[in-house]
């Protein structure tokens, strides 16, 4: 560069906001990778020119992190028993509270009060693209209304019948519509809307049901079935049948790729509760299916997953049974059986992004659909549905029309997917969540940064806080309005941290109220609960002063507020020597801890807080959490400590206390004598009270019994599970369910398994980790091992699940080489099988099978299985495949009860057949 050029002035232009970024990666055409720790991350396209806000920065797609979560609660907002995670994630302008749900949302655009709706349909009239009618079906008549845009206005359809309740109408071929009404089968034509064929009952006869595709339909008559053909104007009848029963629901949905007729139509029946296989247009049975009970089928349907045919058949009680289907010779096996709700359910098919799905109408509506050849069942954000139907209108595409006993619902539905994650942008870092059911509300801990200026301190941006419906805070210990701040020791264009407690509302998630805390003083702990006889639930503020002279804080605060009728009221405070880590409700009473101490306090008449009794033995008691009068103490560096409550006396004993010197990030009660632990190596560990120990040194040691390295730093712990265990349905032989945040964002759960379980796991595990080579190649082994600045162990007690659930994801021929040479216990596999293909129908009437019957299976089992030692034989792919599947559906069906049940029946079967291998110490129940 020439002398004589200097540099006088620098212009800098804002392009655009983009995340926090941790990196930065051009990648070509302008367009740049931002990633995030702090939020998430982006792909954006630098533009040339401005946009209408100014900004060059165009983003292109968003990458979810939940990362950093500092807390998280799990609630059930909808109050339809599944749990939902609100997670505090995020920092600075990038904090939010995530909605972490395992189900499907449905937006809704359109409502319309309309009660007693017993059928939906849309239809095509004189339009190529979209549908531009909804009929509705009412007892004793039927209304018609029309779409136009957004606006739905009723109208009358000529040739309908309006004057009868409709069971079923349909675009069909020959741009016809098809009603079927009670008593006849209508075809109408599109274009002239006028009746061009009829077809009645030859004895007169009101149909009870019927089903169609475009080109045919079946008609139920009590027991007789009428098989019907749709031509250009005409109705013909082609054959008929009488079943030995009623007809309770049929179906002829085509499943043959590309054709539009059936071949095959499914009936359920009264009276003898089974659903059947005909082959049309004969009615010749091909398969019968017993079902079993006493509740009638009530919606049958076939249908196509993954290029797989099922019959899903649903019954009167909300249970479900589902069958894998051959097209060819109408068998059905597999039988399977889940319970969605307590009402009858209707089933209907729609189409989400091409992919066939299946909408469970019933008071625990559902969608249904496949992943990985295997069907699933997620959970709508609906309290109840009793009919549906798919609707593309111009004003409501690719949207679903739904009806309950009252409304009539128009909405969107989400991607088919099983997680579903909602942002709640506040703008400012949030740390610490509670939720209260009496408000409807949550408390959210958040801090944001305020510039130092010399008037006082500026926001540095909108965020939550600053929004709010109502602002208050706190000064010398009063609540005063906001507004009056001090520099104090800060100076000019300093950041300072400013702390509030945010109430937002459940439904909605606006803030209600922000309460701003003293200069210095920054929140470290929150909770809701109720305290003593007082009726009253709290929010409960931890806090502490932080000045930069002192190496831990010496003063700090908790703070009682109830927010009642929209307004949040300070009702007592206590001032504290120290910061308030830790707050957790005790038997009606307050624990902290504090500092190092971890102190009780009782809540009096006059709504204060009085202190009972203190526990002194500590470094930095950061973590509390507690079980009956059991008090487990996370420390800063000195591992898990077991306290109990004396009620009696009021004091605090040590029972036991692990003696590494773990750095704790967090902890958990599994049971009265587990305890789970995280520290900041990233490992996970726990450890056991030994009660039968024989020596008070023996008892006061907590033995570490399981490790395991995460690789995550995991900040909470909470007992809860996102997904909703239907009532009657089976599941794994777990005990007890723990999900873990951390800080790169990871959401994951820690479960306990019987000991039989978790050996056969682990030796799944060791197979999986020779055929399934890791990224990098480092050896599994190695990776889970248990590392700390000081030591390096194997890792133990935990199964490692992704690892697990990846067999199901491998070719036929990798799993083959994972199996190659298992054993599998006979007897294990025949109850496992047995419990499976027999108790999982039908509890009660499965428990009634006569004990022959019992043998005879048992029998047909090992005669297929045993391989002349009588215990043990080689493991198979299905073997394996089915065990890992049915991971899911599995826990139910071992309660004592059964238990009891299945070793009468046992012992029946060792007399009767005299089999020496027949060791029931041996059978081992979950």
């Amino acid at each position: 560069m020439d002398s004589t050029v200097c540099v006088k002035d620098l212009k800098v232009e804002l392009l655009g906001e983009t995340t926090i970024a941790e990196c930065i990666t051009y990648l070509d055409n302008g367009v740049v990778y931002i990633g995030s720790r702090l939020g998430d991350s982006q792909l954006v396209k630098l533009n040339v020119e401005p946009d209408e806000s100014g900004s060059y920065v165009q983003e292109m797609e968003r990458f979810t992190n939940l990362g950093p979560i500092l807390d998280m609660c799990v609630v059930d907002l909808e109050r339809q028993g599944q749990g939902q995670l609100v997670t505090c994630s995020g920092a600075y302008k990038e904090g939010s509270l995530r909605i972490i749900r395992n189900g499907i949302g449905i937006h809704e655009h359109a409502s319309i009060d309309l009660p007693g709706i017993k059928g939906i349909w849309s239809l095509r009239v004189n339009s190529q693209d979209y549908d531009n009618i909804i009929v509705l079906s009412f007892v004793g008549q039927t209304r018609v209304l029309m779409l136009n845009g957004e606006e739905v206005e009723e109208t009358e359809l000529q040739g309908f019948e309006s004057e009868q309740q409709t069971f079923l109408c349909a675009n069909v071929n020959h741009n016809q519509l098809l009603q079927i009404t009670p008593s006849s089968v209508k075809l109408v034509n599109c274009e002239t809307r006028r009746l061009v064929s009829e077809w009645k009952h030859p004895g007169g006869k009101n149909i009870s049901l019927a089903s169609c595709n475009t080109t045919q339909v079946v008609a139920a008559v009590g027991s007789e079935l009428y098989y019907l053909e749709l031509l250009a104007g005409e109705v013909k009848q082609i054959s008929s049948a009488t079943v030995e029963h009623e007809v309770a629901c049929v179906d002829i949905t085509p499943l043959r790729e590309g054709s539009d007729k059936a071949d095959l139509c499914a009936v359920g029946l009264w009276t003898d509760i089974s659903c059947r296989l005909l082959r049309l247009p004969s009615f010749e049975s091909m398969h019968v299916e017993m079902l079993g009970g006493e509740i009638i089928p009530r919606s049958i349907l076939m249908t196509t997953f993954e290029g797989i045919q099922y019959l899903l058949c649903a019954l009167g009680d909300g249970s479900l049974f589902y069958f894998n289907l051959n097209v060819d010779t109408g068998y059905l096996v597999d039988k399977k059986k889940v319970t969605l709700g307590t009402q009858p359910t209707v089933l209907r098919t729609f189409k989400s992004l091409s992919t066939t799905n299946v909408f469970a109408c019933s008071d625990r509506p559902t969608v249904i659909y496949s992943s990985n050849h295997k069907l699933v069942f997620s959970n709508v954000n609906l309290k109840e549905v009793n009919h549906m139907c798919p609707l593309n209108s111009e004003g409501y595409p690719d949207s679903l029309a739904l009806a309950n006993d009252s409304t009539l619902t128009i909405g969107t539905i989400d991607e088919i997917q099983k997680l579903h994650i909602r942002t709640i942008p506040l703008m400012e870092s949030p740390r610490r969540i509670a939720y209260q059911e009496s408000s409807q509300t949550f408390g959210v801990i958040s801090m944001r940064m305020d510039m130092q200026d010399s008037n006082g301190t500026t926001p540095s941006r909108p965020s939550a806080s600053t929004h709010a419906a109502m602002t208050t805070s706190s000064y010398s210990g009063k609540m005063v309005t906001t507004g009056t701040s001090t520099m104090g020791d800060h100076s000019f264009g300093d950041e300072i941290e400013v702390h509030s407690l945010l109430i937002i509302d459940q439904h909605t998630f606006e803030v209600l109220h922000a309460h701003q805390l003293m200069q210095n003083e920054f929140a470290t702990s929150l909770i809701s609960a109720k305290l003593g006889d007082d009726p009253n639930t709290y929010y409960i503020v931890g806090t502490a002063l932080v000045h930069p002279e002192e190496a831990e804080p010496k003063q700090g605060r908790i703070i009682i507020f109830q927010f009642t009728d929209g307004k949040l009221n300070q009702i007592t405070e206590k001032e504290i020597r120290g910061a308030a880590y830790a707050l957790v409700e005790f038997n009606g009473k307050l624990l902290a801890g504090i500092n190092s101490t971890v102190r009780l306090f009782e809540w009096t008449a006059e709504k204060e807080l009085r202190l009972e009794c203190s526990y002194f033995n500590n470094i930095v008691a950061l973590y509390l959490k507690t079980k009956g009068d059991f008090i487990l103490v996370g420390d800063l560096m000195r591992s898990i400590t077991l306290l109990l409550y004396k009620p009696m006396e009021g004091t605090f004993e040590e029972i036991a206390r692990d003696c590494n010197p773990n750095w704790m990030t967090a902890v958990e009660i599994l049971d009265d004598d587990n305890f789970l632990g995280a520290e900041n190596s990233f490992n996970l560990f726990t450890c056991q009270k030994d009660s039968a120990a024989t020596t008070d040194e023996e008892r006061q040691n907590l033995q570490e019994v399981g490790m395991f390295h995460l690789g995550e730093f995991v900040n909470v712990f909470r007992h809860g599970s996102l997904v909703m265990q239907h009532a009657g349905e089976s599941s794994t032989p777990t005990q007890g369910s723990v999900l873990y945040g951390t800080v790169n964002g990871a959401i994951g759960l820690v479960t306990q398994i019987p000991q039989d379980f978790f050996n056969f796991l682990m030796e799944i595990q060791n197979r999986l980790t020779k055929v399934i080579k890791s990224v990098g190649k480092i050896d599994h082994s190695f990776w889970r091992s248990l590392h700390t600045e000081r030591k390096t162990e194997p890792a133990e007690g935990f199964i490692d699940g992704d690892l697990i659930e990846s067999f199901l994801d491998l070719s036929r021929n990798k799993m083959q080489e994972t199996v190659q040479g298992m054993q599998v216990y006979i007897l294990d596999f025949i109850i496992l099988m047995l419990l499976y293909n027999f108790l999982q129908n039908d509890l009660y009437h499965c428990i009634a099978i006569t004990g022959k019957m019992f043998i005879d299976l048992i029998k047909e089992l090992l005669y297929n299985m045993d391989d002349g030692s009588g215990m043990k034989r080689e493991a198979t792919v299905d073997d394996l495949v089915k065990m890992i599947e049915e991971l899911t559906p599995f826990c139910d069906l071992y309660s004592k009860f059964i238990q009891q049940t299945i070793k009468k029946l046992l012992n029946q079967a060792e007399k009767n057949m005299q089999l020496k291998y027949f060791l029931l110490p041996q059978i081992s129940f979950c």
